[in-house]
């Protein structure tokens, strides 16, 4: 008999507006008392059979998140963001589940490919696009491709053939703030990201395009940051961006049935925290758009919008195994067989996630602890101040949930340390999706002597 992890764990998706959101996937049970599992498959047990550290997705959870935002945008189109994490068989469940696939780079657009993802419902985003970038891209077919510079106009365009058109969107940065830290808020200007509305940048590039016989321009393109939680940003956006389209409607006398407003879509990491809901996204910047199209005489545009981090993050948990306990002075360490290597979030942004004892009961009650990782770095810091049993001990099994996006898309070889397998679960099973990187894998890239 399975019983459930926490109550908070398992609410209908998507969570109701201005409740705390899951942070574990909603098939968390617990098996035994101290012993949860994913998708019907013991988080101890996996622990076991593929080693530590190691990424555990579900599969059934990626793709009610997927359906969430088809049923909430029903006449919009959701395209994956893959940059948050991406693999064959992800690829394979947004496809089955209607989704478009947002990619940023030669080798995303070649797994696609290999994964026989429909060329013409992918996105090819990014800031400095290579031209053997643009060429996969042209030669594959890709649906779209979003000009980031003014550049890169002439240079796509050089590299279409004769007698054929791209479809292309051109990214603008309307001048938001929006998003969980510095590094991550992409819709203000003073950074690298797509051409800003003020100063009339973005509306010169769209003359160009025009210019182009060779390119077609559908439509305008933002993204305004990460892990953002509240609607009030993107309606923003929409408001700015109308404005926009109505003076290239004054000054062009053309019309763009295309606007796609991007991803951010916030999650929980912790328990009591927050997560964009899709409904209320859907119902606000839908109603903004109709309403701001229709004073402005515009035809409201179909919109498209791109979640990664929100499907794939809830999806996924990261197992580590206790390597060592440490007390220094006031403060104890956990130290663990993974770390920045695997996750850099926490060194890049301070983020701080869940961390919780698997595999059995504690037999004592809990204390706060700093969960660190294996790397020379002292800012290689998974979790600080949360509560594990006094009892922790070498040989544990800890399991951070909301793991499933941009930890191993991110991962690097730090230390030459091999980047983590994936592992799927559903309906009691679990399979290898990609497997663990291995000293030869490292050795083999050293061809010197």
């Amino acid at each position: 008999m399975t019983l459930p992890l926490s109550p908070a764990a398992l609410p209908p998706l998507p969570p109701l507006p201005g409740t705390p959101a899951p942070v574990w996937p909603a098939s968390t049970t617990l098996l035994s008392p101290g012993d949860p599992a994913v998708g019907g498959v013991g988080l101890a047990e996996l622990a076991d059979r593929f080693g530590t550290p190691v990424y555990v997705i579900d599969e059934a959870e990626v793709r009610a998140r997927a359906r969430a935002w088809r049923a909430a945008l029903p006449d919009a189109d959701v395209a994956y963001a893959g940059k948050a994490f991406l693999s064959r068989a992800m690829i394979r469940w947004v496809e089955e589940e209607g989704l478009l696939l947002d990619v940023c780079s030669a080798g995303e657009l070649d797994l696609a490919a290999h994964a026989g993802f429909p060329a013409e419902r992918i996105v090819l985003h990014g800031n400095a696009k290579s031209p053997a970038d643009l060429r996969a891209a042209l030669r594959l077919g890709v649906g779209r491709i979003v000009l980031d510079s003014a550049g890169e106009v002439a240079r796509l365009a050089a590299l279409v053939p004769a007698g054929t058109r791209q479809r292309v969107l051109l990214r603008v940065v309307p001048g938001v703030a929006a998003g969980a830290h510095a590094a991550v808020r992409t819709g203000v200007e003073g950074q690298k990201f797509g051409l800003p509305v003020a100063g009339g940048e973005a509306e010169e590039a769209v003359a160009r395009i025009l210019g182009q016989p060779r390119l077609e321009l559908t439509g305008l393109h933002c993204h305004l940051g990460s892990q953002i939680t509240s609607t009030g940003p993107y309606v923003d956006a929409v408001r700015r961006l109308v404005d926009v389209l109505a003076r290239i409607r004054d000054h062009h006398g053309v019309t763009f049935p295309e606007l796609d407003l991007g991803g951010g879509f916030g999650i929980a990491y912790r328990e009591g925290e927050s997560a964009l809901d899709p409904v209320a996204y859907a119902t606000r910047v839908t109603a903004e758009l109709a309403l701001r199209c229709a004073h402005a005489d515009l035809p409201v545009p179909r919109l498209t919008v791109e979640p990664g981090r929100w499907i794939a993050g809830p999806a996924g948990v990261a197992l580590y195994r206790v390597v060592a306990v440490k007390h220094t002075g006031a403060r104890t360490f956990v130290a663990v067989d993974g770390g920045m290597s695997d996750n850099p979030r926490p060194a890049l942004y301070g983020v701080r996630y869940t961390v919780r004892l698997v595999g059995r009961a504690p037999a004592q009650p809990t204390r706060p602890v700093t969960v660190v990782g294996r790397h020379c770095e002292a800012g290689d810091v998974l979790a600080e101040g949360v509560e594990l049993p006094r009892d922790v001990r070498p040989g544990d099994v800890l399991a951070v949930p909301a793991s499933g996006a941009y930890q191993v898309s991110m991962a690097s070889a730090y230390n030459l340390v091999g980047r983590p397998p994936v592992v799927a679960v559903a309906d009691g099973r679990a399979r290898l999706l990609v497997r663990r990187e291995t000293p030869a894998d490292l050795r083999s890239r050293d061809v010197g002597e």
